[in-house]
């Protein structure tokens, strides 16, 4: 006998664990307002519906969307190298994040 087909769509549970960890990433980023919505929208030109689901990490962004949310968001860029095993490369980021800060505090005291 063959198994009955059904339009539901299984995901594994690691799609599953990628959908919680973009939208932990994107509340961490954005916010929980409505706000985080349009901005999220403005980076990847997806729609309302779109990011909504993204945000109650019902679904995952997929191709260039994940990208674009990626090349805005250091949260969610931190979460797929989570996802994908390669949490050390985090420190790349907090250290370019550390050498923006410096950069802009020496600017200030070499401004005033």
């Amino acid at each position: 006998m063959f198994p009955k087909t059904g339009r539901k769509l299984h995901s594994g549970s690691g799609e599953t664990d990628l959908a919680i960890m973009i939208s932990q990433a994107l509340f961490a980023e954005l916010g929980a307002s409505h706000r985080a919505t349009k901005t999220a929208m403005g980076w990847t030109g997806a729609s309302e519906r779109t990011v909504k689901h993204w945000l109650a990490a019902t679904h995952v962004p997929k191709g260039n969307h994940l990208v674009s949310l990626a090349r805005h968001s250091d949260q969610v860029l931190g979460a797929i190298l989570l996802a994908a095993g390669r949490g050390d490369l985090r420190i790349a980021l907090d250290l370019d994040a550390v050498r923006v800060k410096l950069l802009e505090l020496a600017a200030l005291l070499g401004g005033g």
